[in-house]
């Protein structure tokens, strides 16, 4: 038993927000043009061959252009928590012969519906009081899809990015996208919550870090097709796209030659 006083209100908290402010990172490209380009040679006929296995000769596919851009990968960290009140019902067995109980100044009568090998009962409606805390730390790409840290290889950062964002016209990564994502992920609220105590979402580490990347056209001499392949700019590893990704990036790449 406890002397506290219990006030309850209907009314719900306000939902609290710490966000920090975002950083930038630009990363310098380690890699040479010339290799990028010396290396996607090799894999050209690759790009048009047919079943997997007929590839045309290197002489019919026609180097178009090469053109660096930069890829961007999101780092954030959140919490969500909230201390809310639900809605219970606690079933109490008594005695067949109870009449009434008195409990803190309330009397509930027994439900006798019950068998009498069951024995009679009565119902406590209250709340109950809880807690939920979820943390979690997240890499997105640029449409919010998660990405993993070998897409994320390690490299020196440029010194001034907004000058280099300025120069090579970077799509930058929309204001409170990376707000929203982490939010998508933590934010969950119970479906059983009937007030709030207290509420907080807090995102403390958001970082953009922009990668650069080159993208190889070539042309069949043939059928006039075009394809491209991708290399990162810090490892030169050849970077694998889905046909969405690729499609778009076929698109930027018309643009610029246009």
């Amino acid at each position: 038993m406890s002397d506290e006083k219990i006030v309850i209100t209907t009314e719900n908290a306000t939902a609290k927000e710490n966000i920090v402010s975002r950083k930038t990172i630009v990363y310098e490209t380690l890699i040479d043009p010339t290799v990028i380009r010396v290396a996607s040679e090799k894999l050209k006929t690759q790009l048009f061959a047919k079943f997997g296995m007929l590839k045309p000769k290197p002489e019919e596919i026609q180097f178009v252009s090469i053109d660096k851009y930069y890829e961007p990968y999101i780092v954030v960290s959140g919490a969500y928590s909230i201390d809310y009140y639900r809605k219970c019902i606690y079933t109490v067995r008594i005695d067949n012969a109870v009449l009434e109980v008195i409990l803190l100044n309330n009397k509930i009568l027994p439900d006798r519906a019950g068998s009498v090998k069951e024995g009679n009962t009565i119902r406590l409606e209250g709340e109950e009081r809880l807690v939920n805390e979820v943390k979690g730390s997240f890499i997105f790409d640029r449409y919010g899809r998660d990405a993993t840290l070998e897409k994320l290889p390690s490299a020196p950062s440029e010194k001034n990015p907004k000058k280099v964002i300025a120069k090579f016209a970077i799509e930058e990564v929309a204001k409170n996208a990376d707000v929203d994502f982490v939010r998508n992920r933590l934010v969950k609220r119970p479906d059983e919550v009937k007030r709030v105590v207290n509420e907080v979402f807090e995102v403390g580490e958001r970082v953009v870090i922009y990668t650069p990347q080159f993208r190889i056209l070539y042309k069949s001499v043939k059928t006039k097709e075009e394809r491209a392949i991708e290399f990162d700019g810090v490892t030169s590893e050849r970077v694998q796209q889905s046909q969405g990704a690729f499609s778009q990036s076929l698109r930027v790449i018309k643009s610029h030659l246009k």
